[in-house]
């Protein structure tokens, strides 16, 4: 589910030559940072084909998502609309653009504090004793595996440790306590707020998440944080899209891929649903149960992401993934615009399922859920206990491997091959999968529109297996090739 929360994870296989970077201009001052990196993590060379594709996304990836959007409020979703009606003359696409909704200062001010907010809750020194005075934190503490506080990332490429601040499921949980205040106390604002001002809302996001890709691309030049975890390539495209800089940051805590990723677009995912809720409710005068689905199900994941921030420390986007315009403008714009399209759709079109259907998605949905926590679970479970722990009640299989850093140290690690794991190299995905398929199914099947993001989770992930494999060979070698012989297949049984 984690691999949702990423905007493409780098649509590009670049070739991966270690030790030897191009020419540069600009990026000629880091040769002496670059010289001593790695096999593994970000490539070094790009090809015709990988240049073309990040041009195209660069230029399209923002008309894309206006695209949908504009679909859903000019032509109530039908994406074939707006092709048609250029196509047949009935209208421009100045007319389109005429009616499409301008950035506003209501919007402008609305978005600058949100964000601001949750970068106060991030950084907040006091927000450990300011949860615990609303019974937050400790109400938290009580359930056993949930891991707050201060927490160690993996090793970087270079051999850097880094530590971060994990408040993240206090921050979701104040945020929708004061949501849910003001919706039923204070009244504020209204709850359809998010969705009065969506489209201008839009155009605060595209400013942000290309103000924060300039930024981290000039840092990661200029003012990095970790000189010897920067990667550039010689293409100034490619390093602005797929980032220069490994983890920057801005003083001690403030992380940005742990903040752009986790915040301020995911803990908005949850209340956007709700604002999509409320005003369906108020155009049609009740709330669907596909909207309460879809609601539930999302929310399950969005709270799932939080209960385990720890774990994410040592996913593929903490590990391995730079921060540029892929991380920095998908987390502001892809991730709360296209995800969250089920709920937009059931606003224009709402739909109220059968019982059987219903409870099917349901069912599919949670039985998604819990392929996915139980693996993810399981190669946690393997990790922190150095493989001592039992996985479906057997000692787990494992594979011994040895990667070498940037520092020329050789590190040991052990692959997992029971469980889950020894269905297939990336069986979380299937969890995943099927709980991306319910959140479209719950919107019946009237439209494309929400199927979308099926089909964008489909290829996302297929890509990321490949991805993350070629990674991984060139990572661990030789051992790699043994746990591929032992786990043949991907993601499929079978199949692939």
């Amino acid at each position: 589910m984690l691999a949702r929360f990423s905007f493409l994870q780098g649509p590009m296989a670049a070739k991966s030559q270690p030790n030897i970077p191009k020419a540069k201009s600009l990026d000629s001052v880091t040769n002496d940072r670059t010289a001593s990196q790695g096999q593994w993590g970000r490539a070094w060379e790009v090809d015709w084909f990988s240049l073309g594709s990040i041009i195209f996304l660069l230029l399209c990836a923002p008309f894309i998502v206006y695209y949908f959007i504009m679909a859903c409020d000019q032509y109530s979703c039908a994406l074939t609309g707006p092709v048609v009606d250029i196509a047949t003359g009935r209208a421009r696409l100045s007319d389109i653009w005429a009616k499409t909704p301008p950035i506003t200062r209501k919007a402008a001010q609305l978005y600058t504090l949100w964000v601001t907010f949750q970068g106060v809750i991030r950084l907040l020194v006091c927000f450990r004793c300011f949860c615990t005075r609303l019974s937050l934190t400790s109400a938290i503490s009580f359930y056993p595996g949930y891991v707050g506080g201060i927490q160690e990332g993996a090793v970087t490429p270079a051999g850097v440790v880094n530590k971060y601040q994990i408040n993240g499921l206090q921050a979701w949980l104040l945020t929708h306590l004061l949501w849910f205040a003001n919706a039923h106390l204070l009244s504020w604002f209204s709850p359809t707020i998010i969705f009065d001002n969506w489209i201008p809302l839009l155009w605060c996001a595209n400013i942000l998440g290309y103000a924060v890709s300039t930024f981290a691309m000039v840092k990661g030049y200029f003012f990095p944080t970790s000189a010897r975890d920067c990667k550039f390539t010689g293409n100034f495209f490619y390093n602005y899209m797929m980032g220069v800089e490994f983890n920057p940051r801005i003083g001690k805590w403030f992380d940005f891929k742990l903040f752009f990723n986790g915040r301020p677009g995911i803990v908005a995912w949850t209340l956007i649903n709700l604002s999509f809720a409320a005003k369906q409710r108020e155009l049609h005068g009740h709330v669907t149960n596909a909207m309460v689905l879809v609601n539930v199900l999302q929310a399950i994941y969005v709270i799932d992401f939080f209960w385990n921030e720890t774990w994410y420390l040592k996913t593929i986007d903490i590990c391995h993934d730079h921060f540029g315009w892929y991380l920095g403008w998908g987390d502001c714009v892809w991730l709360p615009y296209l995800y969250t399209l089920q709920g937009l759709y059931l606003v224009y079109h709402p739909v109220q399922l059968s019982t059987p259907h219903a409870m099917g998605v349901l069912l599919l949905g949670l039985v998604g859920y819990y392929i996915f926590r139980v693996a993810n679970h399981q190669k946690d479970l393997f990790r922190r206990t150095d493989g001592r722990c039992l996985i479906w009640g057997k000692k787990p299989k494992v594979i011994e491997c040895s990667y070498m850093s940037a520092d020329g140290q050789r590190h040991h690690s052990k692959l997992l091959v029971s469980g889950f794991w020894g269905v297939a190299r990336h069986f979380n995905y299937v969890g995943d999968l099927m709980g991306s398929l319910a959140y479209c199914l719950a919107c019946g099947g009237g439209h494309l529109l929400p199927y979308f993001y099926i089909i964008y989770m489909a290829i996302l992930l297929t890509h990321r297996c490949l991805r993350d494999e070629h990674r991984c060979a060139s990572k661990y070698g030789r051992d790699w090739e043994r746990y591929t012989a032992a786990v043949p297949y991907r993601l499929l049984p079978g199949i692939f």
